[in-house]
């Protein structure tokens, strides 16, 4: 590794003092909070009309420990479900019933022996989870503690009421942004976030140092892009969960987070308000054809800012940071919720398109041909439903799906009322695809034969339907979990464990899984991983608890209801 980070420390105590496993979070009182009008001055009508789910059962269902008003309220078309979001979260003092969610063979007992078991300590402390505990001698950096895999192993201990270990990561990762960053003679931005760290023990002098990967010994050499994103969004969680505001207020955090926010928020040559990206610079970290604009990153990019603008305090510094923030997050919900939309109406006026328009009155602004689009898309869109596609850059739509994406995209409030019910149906509507018999499928569909070898390199690990090629991660469960009650369709979270609770642990939490439906575990899968793991254990305790679903998700932005600024006018003079 080339110029490592290290900080030192004292001698390695493996002893953490944590909380019993049978401890149990008390529910949140959910206050109503109306999720049923639309944020935007919408860009397009939108073709969609609710399809109700043959599983679906009245908002009642999920009325366990709630508000007693809200007990009354039956909710069908769109979920009043929340409290205010951004308040600390009052505890009612009950204990959930188990009767809504699952049958009784939970295994979150042995998930939670097994998340314990991959605590990494520092000094004492426990600082992250590694990626992966399978003893295996070609471990590559599956030892290491990931800022993107540790996100669910956070919330996992924030729903437990154990916030210090999400502290000290916060604390430590934020320590290690600060140092210097080299790859081959270049030096990286001050702001850029470690992808992973870990804990060098020195036999010699008995000593501990961090040792921070910045993308320097990465696959590929990208740095990470996502990890800044994540930091600001767990520092949120961390606050909302605890209702303590003191650790984002301290100065480093502030400059911490102004750091990031210099570096996405720089203005160039682009004509978008939305991150160009480097192919593997998120959770698809290998080459995927997703350089350009990404969905994952533009709604991490989205949600990173509305969490910031809350966590930023009001002063000189600040404000001009919450200034920009607020000028970006307008272009950029008109510009994704415009452009990166697919229903069957809008797909059928991207086929019936003109080429070649000059002007801003052209309607075929990114010159997409017609002959472009691929002839699997025609027989995935369903009548009911839509979702964000991939990529939108000058001739290029990828029209493939992406579940982290859309799912960050209904938490964040990037998606309107009216699209989110849309992704959901659209789930729905080809669950055997997406979700199979392993949830949930990263991507739809795989690439396959010339174009797997054009667009991966010829990637030996992303073959078809599997790895970040249309393989089932159950990591994603939590998405898709906080997504269906955010929407209100807990029975899609519902079906979707208890499938993933017959092989789970039968087959020792593995990464991924093959095939077109998520037969088999991934040929190059390690067991025992962590965020597949901590995923469940995120998915489930929302599923028993609702409330939960506020330490992640965020309320809508009634002031992006309006455009901030009028067509520019320089066209003619």
């Amino acid at each position: 590794m080339s110029s490592p980070t290290s900080v030192d420390s004292s001698h390695h105590n493996s002893n953490g003092n944590l909380k019993n496993l049978d401890t149990l979070c008390p529910v949140a009182e959910i206050e109503e909070f109306d999720f049923s009008k639309v944020l935007l001055d919408k860009p397009r009508t939108l073709n969609i009309e609710r399809q109700r789910s043959c599983d679906e059962r009245s908002m009642s269902e999920l009325s366990i420990g709630l508000s007693p008003r809200l007990l009354a309220t039956k909710i069908d078309t769109f979920s009043r479900l929340g409290d205010h979001l951004d308040s600390p979260m009052p505890k009612s003092g009950l204990n959930t019933p188990r009767s809504l969610v699952l049958d009784s063979h939970s295994i979150m007992p042995e998930a939670w022996d097994a998340l314990r078991r991959s605590l990494v300590h520092f000094r004492g402390e426990p600082v992250g989870t590694i990626a992966a505990m399978e003893d295996s001698d070609e471990k590559l950096n599956y030892d290491q503690v990931f800022v993107r895999d540790f996100v669910p192993s956070a919330l996992a201990f924030l729903m437990h009421g154990e916030p210090e270990i999400v502290k000290n990561f916060l604390l430590k990762t934020l320590r290690l942004q600060s140092w210097e960053k080299k790859i081959d003679r270049f030096h990286l931005a001050e702001g850029v976030m470690p992808a992973s760290f870990k804990v060098f023990h020195d036999p010699v002098t008995n000593r501990e140092t961090l040792i921070a990967d910045f993308g320097e010994s990465a696959i590929g050499r990208v740095a990470p892009v996502d990890s800044g994103f994540w930091w600001i969004i767990l520092l949120r969680a961390y606050t909302k969960s605890t209702g303590d505001s003191s650790l984002a207020e301290q100065p480093e955090c502030q400059k911490g987070m102004r750091l990031i926010l210099s570096l996405c928020l720089s203005e160039g040559f682009d004509t978008f308000p939305t991150l160009l990206c480097a192919d593997g610079c998120c959770m698809i970290d290998r080459r995927m054809g997703v350089y350009g604009y990404p969905i994952e990153i533009q709604a991490l990019f989205f949600m990173a800012l509305r969490c910031a603008l809350r966590l930023l305090k009001p002063d000189a510094e600040g404000k001009e940071f919450m200034e920009r923030i607020t000028k970006r997050l307008h272009a950029l919900s008109y510009h994704m919720r415009s452009h990166f939309w697919l229903d069957l109406k809008q797909l059928n006026d991207i086929y019936r398109f003109k080429t070649e328009e000059y002007s801003h009155t052209a309607v075929n602004k990114f010159n997409v041909i017609p002959d472009s689009l691929p002839d699997w898309i025609f027989d995935f869109m369903p009548h009911y439903g839509g979702y964000f596609i991939g990529n939108v850059s000058p001739a290029r739509m990828d029209f493939r799906w992406f579940c982290l994406g859309n799912c960050i995209a209904i938490l964040s409030c990037l998606a309107t009322p009216e699209q989110s019910v849309a992704i959901m149906d659209l789930i729905e509507s080809r669950w055997d695809e997406l979700i199979g018999e392993m949830p949930v499928k990263v991507c739809y569909p795989a690439l396959e034969t010339h174009e797997w070898r054009i667009i991966t390199g010829c990637d030996p690990k992303n073959t078809r339907w599997s790895y970040h090629n249309g393989g089932s991660w159950p990591v994603m469960l939590w998405f898709l979990s906080a997504a269906a009650i955010k929407t209100g369709r807990p029975q899609i979270a519902k079906r979707a464990l208890q499938i993933a609770e017959t092989r789970l642990l039968k087959d020792n939490w593995p990464e991924y899984y093959d095939g077109t439906n998520g037969r088999y575990i991934g040929k190059q899968a390690r067991k025992c991983q962590t965020w597949s793991i901590a995923g469940y254990l995120v998915a489930r305790t929302m599923l028993d608890d609702p409330s939960h679903l506020g330490i992640i998700a965020l309320e809508e932005d009634r002031q992006l209801t309006q455009p901030m600024h009028k067509r520019s006018n320089s066209w003619i003079l």
